[in-house]
């Protein structure tokens, strides 16, 4: 196995179609709804068409949930409203068809994958295709000790890449990311953190089901402590998934990474695929081009790192449960995007004839002259009066 560089990915993955881009905002002129009365919708279908490569952009047909599992060591401290390794009951809820993600998928006719990275549970007690790229059994306390070694990081990052490339060789043309953890947000507000130079406080979030503030002060501490542990490890981005991450967090930044590469566009759902995605920005500035921001989870952490990478949430619905759901909420938008892009009929040409008008309105013919009224006759001279006879004179 050659060694793992992640500079590659700078010269692997490259940006959406700009051209593609151009034709379908020319395209969108030219359709009988004018452009920007359908807000977002407009933006979306062009991002769509320029990922997918083609004008008129295909519909969405093909998508799929990706969940990544784990359970962390910080949860431990009391920082989760649920108990510590208690990730693998959250698994079996959503294979089980019982979690909010698999109504939703239900509803939507999308299949759900989840992928164990590193659960505190027996792998006996999953499926095998469950189980099956899994790392180790729950991750290091990352506030005293480190969440993998640097081998373990690297599997678990190499895994994520395996399962972006399987979905991409099935048909997979956009998948939904998400994440079944316990422990994960604490574990991404100190990436975040680490990466945008910030403060435990300005991160730190309650989680999906809300904490106390005393489960929200240790939650604090436990950041603050990792974050000193992450600093001294920022310019490799492998070696601070191992210190601070997480397997399941390790994973995801290599889905990510390698689904730009293999140019499959992807939905991000709460903080834990945000933190990620900061990583992966880091790795390959041009990967964030194909992903989308799903919803607003509330998690200050993940509204730091969408602002780091430019990317606006599609909803703001106030859904915290996590393990992808709020994501698949935005899934229809996307479709409904694409569906309008490509079928709206264009304003049909004017024909070449009709369009060739003349060059100057032809003139008036002029109006007749008036004949001129007759002279009025010279009244006749009135006769002169005949001088009176001279008065006789005097004798």
């Amino acid at each position: 196995m050659s060694p793992l560089n992640l500079d590659d990915f700078t010269d692997l993955i490259e940006r959406p179609d700009g051209g593609v881009r151009r034709d379908a905002e020319a395209r969108r002129e030219r359709q009988v709804v004018p452009p920007g009365s359908l807000g977002r919708l407009d933006e979306l279908g062009e991002w769509l068409a320029a990922a997918q490569g083609a004008v008129p952009v295909r519909a969405v047909e093909r998508p799929r949930v990706v969940l990544f599992a784990g359970d962390h060591g910080v949860a431990g401290l009391g920082v989760s409203a649920r108990p510590a390794g208690s990730a693998d009951e959250l698994v079996r809820s959503v294979l089980d068809g019982a979690s909010p993600v698999s109504v939703l998928a239900r509803r939507l006719g999308v299949p759900v994958r989840v992928v164990d990275m590193a659960l505190d549970c027996e792998p006996g007690t999953l499926p095998d295709e469950v189980v099956r790229h899994r790392v180790r059994r729950g991750s290091g306390r990352i506030d005293v000790e480190d969440a993998l070694s640097l081998e373990e990081a690297e599997a678990a990052f190499r895994a994520g890449v395996a399962v972006a490339d399987e979905e991409a060789d099935s048909g997979t043309d956009l998948v939904v990311l998400g994440d079944v953890s316990v422990g994960g947000t604490t574990a991404a507000a100190v990436l975040v953190a680490a990466l945008c130079g910030t403060d435990a406080s300005v991160v730190t979030g309650r989680g999906g089901r809300a904490i106390d503030d005393l489960a929200w002060m240790r939650k604090c501490a436990a950041v603050r402590d990792a974050l000193r542990r992450a600093r001294p490890v920022l310019g490799d981005q492998l070696q601070l998934l191992a210190t601070v991450g997480g397997a399941d967090l390790a994973a995801i930044t290599g889905f990510l990474l390698q689904s730009a590469a293999r140019k499959t566009p992807v939905i991000l759902d709460g903080v834990v695929s945000a933190a990620c995605a900061l990583v992966g920005q880091r790795v390959a500035f041009r990967a964030p081009d194909w992903w989308l921001a799903g919803q607003s989870s509330g998690e200050p952490a993940q509204a730091k790192a969408f602002d780091r990478m430019a990317l606006e949430p599609l909803l703001d619905h106030g859904v915290t449960v996590g393990e992808g759901a709020g994501a698949l909420l935005a899934l229809p938008l996307v479709q409904a995007a694409a569906a309008l892009a490509a079928e709206l009929p264009e304003v049909p040409e004017v024909a070449p004839e009709a369009a060739e008008a003349p060059s100057e309105a032809p003139e008036a013919p002029e109006a007749p002259e008036a004949p001129e009224a007759p002279e009025a006759p010279e009244a006749p001279e009135a006769p002169e009066a005949p001088e009176a006879p001279e008065a006789p004179r005097g004798v």
